[in-house]
């Protein structure tokens, strides 16, 4: 019988694991030294959670797995989460609604449904919320934390692209669409669809000039954004519009007194299903790395009250494809008895323990048919009375012979002293 795995899925190999615990250690230590606890949701939540507030479009929906609880028709129905931030609210609500605000972050996968099996059906991504604060300084503070973690990483070459969905809606509210039609009208008319785009204005001339050049809108300063302020405001003072703007502006001033580059580019916000506020993606050539913003609405549509919030996703997948440095360059000791005896056995265990509390990694020899990738190898020999200890350099075949295990421990610390010097 032939086994293989499910289209779309993925195994991680031990090299991939290193990768991805490597980033999500660093992304836990950027959170927790920022103020942040971690939590964890459920991976099947029920769907209504994602049906009743209308903030996933449909498109999104479609492509759910979704299935019925238990036999029969007479169960809830539930879904593997598609997105990580809508049960992250629901965490929130029901446990931690007093808490404001609360900082939290998370290391999840989110699953959603591609009919070739050509692309990842199963994504993981680290991710970070604020819940219960309104103020700009929180979406600057996100923003920071991810780009922190992203050079802690090692990413090279990350660009930050800022839009605002508030400024979006806004515009497009001026078409008479509702927030359910807006983004999936945004998304058509980005990816070329003129008709559509036609068809909007038609009735609305005057939103023609307006609404293609904000298609195209390019900057990198607050100042580009005081000036597309005024020359928005002149052809709709929209009360909307203008806190959209204004909190826009605030963001972008912030980052660049504390020195952050970025690019002012409206459509980077392609898909801004529950997004209210300032949108934000980070990029590493053309690879999207992550991104997030602001949610205002998310909660009051759960029913959590008026709780503001902001968050961001980064993408782990991608990101093991684009870091390095992350190897564990802890010395690896491979330790083989060359007695095969109950008492050989024991000074095998009771050596590879001494290592291990200084610090290495003793891996016994379970037979290993290949060469293998320890700096070291440990070759117990003689007997338990006149015990014989051959430490052997693979890399530089260096030999150390000894009869003691605290002479064992003075040679590694000493050799790989001098590897530390020497590089």
């Amino acid at each position: 019988m032939e086994t293989q795995r499910c289209k779309g899925s993925r195994d991680l190999l031990p090299e991939d694991m290193a990768r991805f615990r490597y980033i999500e250690g660093i992304f836990r230590s950027c959170c927790l030294e920022w103020g942040y606890q971690e939590t964890r949701t459920p991976t099947l939540e029920y769907l209504h959670l994602f049906t009743s507030t209308g903030t996933l479009t449909p498109s999104m929906l479609s492509r759910t797995y979704s299935f019925l609880d238990w036999d029969g028709w007479s169960g809830e129905r539930v879904v593997l989460r598609p997105d990580g931030t809508i049960p992250a609210a629901r965490l929130y609500i029901e446990n931690l609604s007093r808490v404001r605000p609360a900082k939290l972050f998370y290391v999840e996968n989110v699953f959603s449904f591609e009919e070739t099996g050509k692309e990842s059906r199963e994504r993981w991504q680290c991710s970070a919320e604020i819940m219960g604060s309104a103020k700009p300084l929180a979406d600057v503070e996100l923003i920071l934390l991810a780009l922190e973690t992203l050079e802690k990483l090692g990413a090279k070459g990350v660009e930050l692209h800022l839009s605002h969905a508030g400024v979006i809606r806004a515009l497009l509210s001026e078409l008479g669409l509702t927030p359910a039609e807006q983004g999936e009208v945004f998304a058509r008319i980005l990816d070329g669809d003129t008709e559509v785009f036609s068809k909007l204005i038609s009735t609305h001339s005057q939103l023609r000039d307006p609404l293609s050049s904000l298609f195209q809108v390019k900057g990198k300063s607050a100042g580009f954004l005081e000036n597309l302020k005024t020359s928005l405001m002149e052809t709709f003072p929209n009360p909307n519009l203008k806190a959209g703007m204004d909190d826009f502006i605030a963001i972008a001033r912030c980052l660049s007194e504390l020195g952050c580059e970025y690019q002012i580019d409206i459509a980077s916000a392609k898909s801004f299903e529950y997004y209210t506020g300032i949108i934000f993606r980070c990029y590493v050539g053309e690879e999207k790395v992550g991104g997030g913003g602001r949610y205002n609405d998310l909660i009051p549509l759960l029913g959590g009250g008026d709780v503001p919030a902001s968050g961001f996703a980064l993408r782990v997948d991608q990101l093991m494809n684009l870091i390095d440095g992350w190897q564990d360059d802890t010395p690896r000791i491979l330790v083989r008895s060359e007695a095969d005896t109950p008492s050989g056995q024991k000074r095998c265990f009771e050596i590879a323990t001494l290592l291990r509390r200084a610090g290495y990694i003793a891996d016994l020899d379970q037979g290993y048919r290949e060469p293998t990738d320890h700096g070291w190898v440990l070759s117990i020999q003689g007997t338990e009375e006149e015990p014989d200890f051959l430490l052997t350099d693979q890399a530089g075949s260096k030999i150390i012979s000894t009869d003691s295990p605290a002479e064992i421990l003075d040679a590694l610390q000493t050799a790989n002293a001098s590897k530390a010097s020497s590089s």
